[in-house]
């Protein structure tokens, strides 16, 4: 099928039986899409998948997981990960940021590296820097909170807060708060449990590693 594509001088990229043909308009998409699908059951004797395949602009389209969005800047389609990737990676993270999964914060950080690196290997050619500063929000808050938790009683949090050096009226108040996680973690706990904390704690950043690898 590749020779055959590549006679027929069409630009194309394919992944075992997944592939994007790509033409300059919707007529032309016709054709090839009528012209190929006949190519693939005579000749080749291979059924095609007619509910799976469809002529659309990038922008509609879902390929390794994978999307498209149009650079107005740069007047060119760029790929970035689709929403379906994006929603389920935000799921794995929920998990592995559970309050209620009682695990040690070394093991909870380093399920947390190996998913982040991971993840951003594989779409490091696409383009998420804004999901990534979101998503990167959305962990350290939700880290906190299991942090909070795992202090549990007043004493203990005293000692921790007063661990990280600050001052005894913040300790005393902050420590009896009645406040749910949720409000700690988007208030003070934010002054007392910085980013950076977090970071040399072994708290993997996804925009770092954006950053970092990004094609």
């Amino acid at each position: 099928m590749d020779k055959e594509l590549e006679a027929r001088g069409l630009h194309f990229t394919r992944y075992a039986d997944d592939c994007i043909i790509m033409v300059g308009s919707s007529k032309a998409a016709d054709r090839v899409m009528a012209n190929v699908s006949k190519y693939i059951e005579k000749k080749l004797g291979l059924k095609v998948n007619m509910t799976k395949s469809k002529v659309s602009k990038p922008n509609d389209i879902k390929y390794l997981g994978f999307g498209f969005f149009y650079d107005k800047r740069t007047q060119l389609w760029k790929a970035k990960p689709h929403e379906i990737a994006i929603r389920k990676l935000k799921e794995k993270i929920r998990k592995l940021t559970s309050r209620s999964w009682s695990v040690a914060m070394d093991y909870r950080l380093l399920k947390l590296k190996q998913l982040i690196v991971g993840w951003v290997n594989y779409y490091r050619i696409g383009y998420f820097k804004i999901k990534a500063k979101e998503i990167d929000r959305n962990i350290r808050f939700r880290l906190r909170m299991c942090i909070w938790k795992q202090w549990k009683k007043p004493q203990a949090r005293y000692r921790a807060l007063k661990k990280l050096g600050l001052e005894e009226w913040k300790c005393k108040t902050w420590a009896n708060t009645r406040k749910s996680y949720a409000r700690c973690a988007s208030t003070f706990l934010r002054t007392a449990i910085t980013n950076n904390i977090l970071r040399k704690r072994g708290l993997v950043s996804l925009l770092d590693q954006y950053q970092l690898k990004h094609i």
